[in-house]
């Protein structure tokens, strides 16, 4: 699997070919029951209007969001579509290529 790093910023493409958006974010699910405290990818934020340089504005340095945090962040990923990891079909060369289509997606 790629690394963070390397998904943010992507270009996502939709099962037709129509652009989706970048990569400004990525939703994961901590398990807490495992030593290491692994986390698993379960969605991507794509955004059309919005840029990857907003990444990390919703955290605070211990990692937790506060209120203003939280409220920022709402501003920032404004119109964001949310793309489960499932419909990830292949992710590679700076892009990733979906398996649903536009319309079958969710907003954040």
């Amino acid at each position: 699997m790629a690394s963070v790093t390397e998904l943010i910023g992507q270009s996502v493409w939709d099962a037709n070919g129509v652009w989706i958006g970048h990569v400004v974010d990525i939703r994961v699910s901590k398990h807490r029951d495992e030593p290491q405290q692994a986390a698993t990818v379960y969605g991507l934020l794509v955004s059309a209007r919005r840029g990857p340089l907003l990444l990390g504005l919703t955290h605070d340095r211990d990692g937790r969001p506060s209120w203003l945090s939280r409220m920022v962040g709402r501003l920032i990923y404004a119109g964001c579509t949310f793309v489960p990891w499932t419909s990830v079909r292949e992710y590679s060369d700076g892009e990733v290529h979906l398996s649903s289509l536009r319309q079958e997606l969710n907003r954040a």
